[in-house]
Parts: C-alpha cells; structure tokens; sequence
C-alpha cells in the first residue's frame, strides 16, 4: 500500500501588500534592489482580526465544495502551523468542531515552518501504510505577517499568509505514492530564525516589546522574527542540494530523471542557489512565488495546485519535493504523483 496527493486547495487572504506599498511606507527603502534577490513584487496578508484557522476554513470549504471527498470519508486531520488561536487546545480540534468531524476522525497538530509540507507528507504516509487511516487532510496554514515588525527589512519583504489542505489518500497504484525521503535537523543553528520571547523561556512582558536596531538596519523586538537571512541562505544553500543528490544516488537517479522539481519558495535567490549547486537551469525548478511570497508551510502545496491547474505535472511524474527553514530543518521526497 502506498499513498497518493488525492486534492489540493488553497487560500490567500484579499488583502495584498505590493512592493510599491512597502515603498510609500518606507521612502528610505530601495525595494527595487530587494525585489532583484526575493523575486517577489507581492503578497497576501491576514487581516488584523483574521488567523491561521480562519485561511484554514475558508481553505477546507472550498475544497468541500468540490464534492470530490466527503468528511465522512476523512479519518484524521493533521495541522502544521507556527501561529496557533490558541495555546491549547490546537488548531485541529478546532478545524474538527468547525466542520462537526465524526468522533472517530482523530487529530492533532505539530510545530514546523517551511519544511512542515514535507514531514506532513512522510507523517501521513506512517498513518497509512500502517492502515490507520485511509484518507488524512493535512492542512498548512500560517500568519507570519503577526510575528513581523513591519521596519523589519529582513523578513517584511519575504513573508506571505496563506493556508492549504491536502487530502492524501492511500493507493495500491504503482504510479503514485512516496519511493524515498529524508529528513534532516540542526538544533544548534536554532537561533538563525526564531522568536525570542513569547513562550515559556521567556514570557512576554513590556521589556519585550522594546524596539532594537541591528547593524543591517533592520528594526524589530523580541516578540518578533529575528531572521539571519544569509546565515540561512548560506546553510541551505549547501546542505539541500547535498540531501538532494543523496537520496537520487540512493536510488539510482540523477536529476535529469526528475519531471518536477518542487522547492520551497524561499526566495529568487535561495532558488537559484539549489539551481546552480545541482547544475541545472532554473527553469528545471517552478516556482509561483513573484505574487504570493514565502507562505511557509504551504508555499509547496500552493505550487503543487497551482501546477496541476496548468498541467505542468501529471499523474505518474516523478517529483522531488524538498523544504527548508526553522529548526533548522530540512527534508527531501522523492515520489510518484
């Protein structure tokens, strides 16, 4: 028994944050210059009353209104997000309550970034094989744009909200399902992209709050994401396309032999690193990112939807899916679509 990418759905909230707006609000900014490393012009943004679950639902009932799965059809609902409603209980039992979920599906969340779609895929897969589940919604959903000082130069232009649901099926099809993956951490490089304060090491209080300026010029307090954007770059810059080519030599493949390439949307630059470390063109590797941005968990399967809608893949395509960010972590799937 394998697994199979049954259905994507995404949203993104209305509102849209475009490089002319970031300008007006921060004249002393050369964007133009930013823009030619991030590749992005533009990206939705949550509202101020509007969170993670909320992109979440609308996300899950556009996919209803497909009439391809039906909740009854559903055995468990996994949540990736960083930007919880609530400290407890987590977002999946909330996405359960929402959609009056049998008592039977069960759920839960875990806490992962940008390589969350990756380990969400691998966690299914365990569910499945082991025939604890048929059918999983796996929902990724974020609002960084909350955790981001907006003279924060570092992160301000970078970051989208969004949200996307997956529903992954099992599958006795030799044409789809996962044939390798890895996954990989390194705790000590924690501090190259985390939150200071707000959770239980350091709780908020008004100290928090106090705004600093870095050596870069980029404002923020320790309430919000602190981001060394080259150390990150850097890292996986060097460490991905290594993990890459492993898990293809494993399996007796060279990067040619690959259909679809589907990265996390990091930036233009992190892009055009893996691009040039595994010696190919860049357009070997789609990318969606110029309009949305760095949506975090969902940026791969926002391009996987986006992909399928143009037919750039298709059923049977051999795919190597790779995210990379906080953790830092990374992981790579190789698969069948």
């Amino acid at each position: 028994m394998g697994i199979q990418i049954k259905e994507i759905e995404y949203f993104l909230p209305v509102n849209i944050k475009t490089n002319e707006d970031l300008q007006r609000e921060n004249p002393e900014w050369d964007v133009a210059k930013v823009v030619v490393k991030t590749g992005i012009y533009s990206r939705h943004i949550a509202g101020d009353n509007q969170t993670a679950l909320d992109l979440a639902v609308i996300a899950v009932e556009k996919l209803f209104a497909k009439n391809s799965i039906k909740k009854e059809d559903i055995d468990g609902i996994i949540f990736c997000t960083q930007s919880p409603d609530y400290v407890m209980p987590s977002n999946s039992f909330l996405i359960h309550e929402k959609f009056e979920f049998d008592k039977n599906t069960w759920t839960f969340d875990y806490n992962l970034a940008c390589s969350g779609y990756v380990y969400g895929l691998c966690i299914a897969r365990g569910f499945i094989e082991t025939g604890m589940a048929k059918n999983i919604m796996l929902i990724t959903s974020d609002t960084y744009s909350k955790y981001i000082n907006k003279k924060d130069r570092s992160t301000v232009n970078l970051f989208g909200d969004g949200a996307a649901v997956t529903i992954i099926s099992n599958s006795d099809k030799e044409e789809s399902g996962i044939i390798d993956a890895k996954l990989s951490s390194s705790g000590k490089d924690y501090k190259s992209f985390y939150i200071p304060s707000g959770g239980s090491r350091l709780p908020k209080n008004k100290k928090s709050r106090e705004v600093t300026k870095d050596a870069s010029g980029n404002i923020r307090h320790s309430e919000n994401i602190h981001m060394n954007g080259f150390a990150v770059w850097k890292f996986i810059s060097r460490i991905v396309p290594q993990q890459i080519q492993e898990i293809l030599r494993k399996n007796d493949l060279s990067i040619d032999d690959i259909d679809f390439l589907g990265f996390h949307q990091a930036s233009k630059l992190t892009l055009d690193s893996l691009a040039k470390a595994l010696k190919i063109s860049n357009d070997k590797i789609y990318t969606n990112i110029e309009n949305i941005g760095n949506t975090v968990s969902s940026s791969i399967p926002i391009l996987l939807k986006d992909a399928m809608e143009e037919k750039t893949i298709k059923r049977g395509d051999l795919m190597v899916l790779s995210g990379f960010g906080v953790g830092l972590s990374w992981g790579t799937i190789l698969m069948k679509f």
